[in-house]
């Protein structure tokens, strides 16, 4: 059997482009020339079918080729976007609005207060501490210095325990290797400390700040870095003033490629606690090494793979952990190492309702987060699991923080909502109550503006919520822009947050929809697994319903509506363009897994097989070729208008994606709406972007839609 791409049945609906045939559609009226890309006779077999891949070439990244097809791909997108009678207006918008101060939960270590300010428009956050919150902050670390167009950013930090050293690693131009350097808080100096070849890691000092453990891989090849895969990751221990090439290998596992290491060492100091994880799979195993004994081997504690073992403290040899295992939505057990078999374990909080996000042992007492129906609840219990109280919160809305030791009673957290900046509380534990340390003031009134939650059936009939943010007074007349945002993977939970991106739309008149789609974690671990693998299709069938349940409801119509979501949530995108692309004017994938036959082949990807499964297993690639993004595009079919964005050093999930996506559908495109691809520079996935690269891209985003969506310009922009 060969075929160049798996096709799809598509709904068809009268009147609307999208599903209509492709003799049906339109001429191309958008006026755009695309640079032609050549193809190659590339073709691969998979278990008896043969898949052409015509833009295999694309995938070399450091080619002569690909860089001259990158550079025409951004001249034409740039050309375009530049046109937009809107683009200069809501850039001064964004602008004003992103231009408040905003901070970070302060946290305490070693008798200082930590914590990170913005003040505005800086392209990357400020790290200042102090040793009370009365007196002034001292600047610490100022990122914006180690590169001039702020592209470096700080990955990561850890304090020692007694309080005098710094241990950072820096990320560069948004890729995912680190580079870690240690900082004399006293004197704000380097030491000749620096260790390279870090990802997915943390830091963890000896109690005494001789050192520390973290995590890394062997040197890779420099030229081709941003593509390799990465396997075979271990744990090492540095000891301060010593070079890299000497420190301490404490534990690998040669036999498992696929395995990735963490290490914790216990508040008391006394443990190292290794997890070992395998991919993206929430199930971890847990191994143990007795620091205070001489030559202290590491011991195996959970090794079943059954469930996630989260570490959260320890009494001495009693560990304790939120794990679900025979609780889908999470629990809180102990387990004593001396006697560790499984029916010795004590549960102290049992499974509820509400999904157990993290916990925290603070003042003697448990901080427990929850989410229900995608929002914060917080709970405080005793050490033997008695509810004490809840932690009362402004609203529907997130939280963050709530960290600490046993012995502090105080704790900071982070409270926001869809209309409400993120603010820092400080929470006495003694009395119960919450003070607003630090409150920003943004140029908006959050009372022009409402938020409420929507529950819909899915195809299949399962309840989903999702959260619809509008100004007050929405007419339901199918007008309105509207942006419909989900994920729908690894078990991630999307909840209220405040996103001046986001504000900026509804000033502009737009409708603002996120789904909480399965695959998630809003509802535990069944609501992920029911969006995985096999399953994955549900996630589409959750975004596909939102849609639905928007258009029959008259917020929005089909030709005034939009989807977005970036990575996972770029394939969510790029799977529903595909398989309804009646249903929608436009679509933006942003840094997308949208060849789901090789995403395992580069960097990180092997271990996304836990929810997407690979193309190596038969059953596995029969689902996947359904509905991947890049092997569902038709010839001949009217997509809707669609920017799809990437970057260069995008090392998680490389641009290759999103190249062969759209230089498919741009050879596919058979209606009038553009085919565009806007390819970031110096830049990676979107962690450590600066602030300038966030409000360009944004800017592009939203010009994008005006058009694409027929909205009225320029004066809504302006927020008139």
């Amino acid at each position: 059997m060969q075929i160049r791409r798996a096709s799809l049945i598509f709904t068809l609906i009268a009147g609307l482009c999208g599903g209509a045939a492709a003799q049906d559609c339109p001429a191309s009226g958008h006026g755009l020339q695309y640079p032609p890309t050549r193809t190659v006779d590339q073709q691969d077999n998979y278990h008896g079918t043969t898949i052409a891949d015509p833009y295999r070439w694309l995938e070399d990244a450091n080619s002569a080729d690909t860089h001259a097809w990158v550079e025409a791909q951004n001249r034409l997108t740039q050309g375009y976007l530049a046109q937009i009678p809107a683009r200069d207006a809501i850039r001064a918008r964004l602008t004003k609005l992103w231009n408040f101060e905003r901070f970070s939960v302060p946290f305490k270590e070693g008798g200082r207060y930590f914590y990170s300010r913005n003040d505005g428009l800086q392209n990357q956050s400020v790290l200042y501490t102090m040793k009370t919150l009365a007196e002034t902050p001292r600047l610490l670390l100022d990122p914006n210095t180690l590169a001039a167009d702020g592209t470096v950013a700080l990955a990561g930090l850890a304090v020692s325990p007694n309080g005098k050293y710094l241990a950072y690693s820096t990320a560069a131009s948004g890729s995912d290797w680190n580079e870690i350097r240690v900082r004399d808080i006293d004197t704000g100096k380097d030491t000749a400390d620096h260790i390279q070849w870090v990802k997915f890691s943390n830091t963890a000092w000896l109690r005494d700040g001789s050192g520390f453990f973290y995590s890394r891989y062997d040197a890779p090849n420099e030229a081709t870095k941003l593509a390799d895969v990465n396997y075979f990751q271990k744990l090492y221990f540095h000891k301060l003033g010593t070079p890299q090439s000497s420190d301490t290998l404490v534990y690998d596992r040669p036999d498992h490629k696929d395995w990735g290491f963490s290490g914790d060492v216990t508040n008391d100091g006394r443990y190292l606690i290794i997890t070992a994880s395998q991919g993206t799979e929430r199930k971890n195993r847990l191994y143990y090494k007795d620091l205070s004994a001489k030559d202290g081997k590491v011991v195996p504690l959970l090794e079943d793979f059954d469930a996630a073992y989260n570490f959260i403290d320890n009494d001495g040899p009693v560990f304790w952990f939120r794990t679900d295992l025979k609780a889908p939505r999470a629990r809180i057990i102990t387990i004593d190492t001396r006697k560790p078999e499984r029916a010795n374990w004590k549960e102290i909080v049992p499974e509820s309702a509400r999904t157990l996000v993290s916990a925290n042992i603070v003042n003697q007492q448990l901080v427990v987060d929850y989410l229900s129906d995608a929002h914060s609840q917080v709970t405080v219990y005793d050490l033997n699991g008695k509810r004490l109280h809840d932690v009362e919160l402004p609203g529907i809305g997130s939280v963050a923080g709530f960290g600490g030791k046993r012995a502090d009673t105080e704790t900071f957290y982070s409270y926001t909502s869809f209309t409400t900046p993120s603010t820092i509380y400080r929470y006495d534990l003694k009395s119960g109550k919450s003070s607003v340390y630090r409150q920003p003031k943004v140029d908006f009134d959050p009372s022009a503006y409402e938020t409420r939650q929507q529950f819909y059936t899915s195809r299949d009939g399962t309840r989903v919520p999702m959260f619809i943010v509008a100004k007050k007074g929405m007419k339901l007349d199918g007008s309105n822009p509207t942006y419909l945002y989900g994920y729908g993977g690894f078990n991630i939970s999307l909840t209220p947050s405040f996103s001046v991106a986001n504000l900026a739309w509804v000033e502009m008149g737009g409708v603002y929809v996120m789904a909480n789609l399965r695959g998630g974690g809003e509802y535990g671990e069944e609501w992920h697994a029911a969006g995985t693998k096999l399953r994955k299709q549900n996630v589409f069938d959750d975004f596909i319903g939102a849609a639905e349940w928007l258009v029959q409801n008259k917020v929005t119509s089909p030709s005034r509506l939009a989807i977005g979501g970036g990575s996972n949530g770029g394939l969510l995108v790029g799977a529903t363009m595909t398989q309804r692309p009646d249903l929608f004017a436009a679509a933006i994938p942003q840094v997308g897994v949208l060849d789901m036959l090789r995403f395992h082949k580069f960097t990180i990807g092997w271990a996304w097989t836990s929810d997407y499964g690979s193309s190596d297993n038969a059953d596995e690639f029969n689902a996947l070729v359904k509905y991947s993004p890049l092997h569902n595009l038709k010839k001949g079919v009217c997509y809707p208008a669609t920017m799809i964005t990437t970057a260069d050093h995008d090392d998680r999930v490389v641009p290759a994606h999103s190249f062969k996506f759209a230089a498919t559908a741009q050879a596919d495109q058979g209606g009038a709406a553009p085919i565009l691809i806007r390819i970031d520079t110096k830049a990676g996935h979107g962690a450590g972007k600066p602030t300038a690269k966030q409000i360009d891209e944004v800017t592009d985003r939203w010009g994008f839609l005006t058009r694409a969506l027929h909205m009225d310009q320029p004066t809504q922009v302006a927020g008139k």
